[in-house]
């Protein structure tokens, strides 16, 4: 059975008017190519009106990465939380604190 897939390319900034996120239908599983070029075909422009730069159509599996979603053994959608490790960014923060105070004491010492 065919099943559609999106593929997001590369957001388009604008600095007037709306940003854009381009995007190309992928097409794939499909059994009879002709038929689908066929349909793709007629009404001219389908490209188009759907808004997407591109529609490919693979008669095999076409894996997308960025559409995969990792699950969790129950088979639900895996939470990753991240954390930031700020033990290092702590110690150059004092480091720096005490480096100011020495030099700030430096020009007390000399006026």
């Amino acid at each position: 059975m065919a099943r559609l897939q999106i593929l997001e390319l590369p957001t388009i900034y604008r600095d007037e008017g709306p940003d854009e996120t381009p995007f190309v239908l992928v097409i794939d599983h499909v059994e009879d190519i002709d038929s689908v070029h066929t349909f793709l075909a007629d009404p001219p422009g389908l490209k188009d009106q759907l808004g997407a730069r591109a529609i490919l159509v693979f008669d095999e599996h076409v894996e997308i990465p960025a559409n995969e979603v990792p699950v969790d053994p129950s088979g639900y959608p895996l939470k990753i939380r991240v954390e930031g490790d700020f033990e290092q960014f702590r110690e150059q923060v004092q480091e720096e604190i005490r480096k100011a105070q020495d030099e700030l004491l430096a020009a007390l010492r000399r006026h």
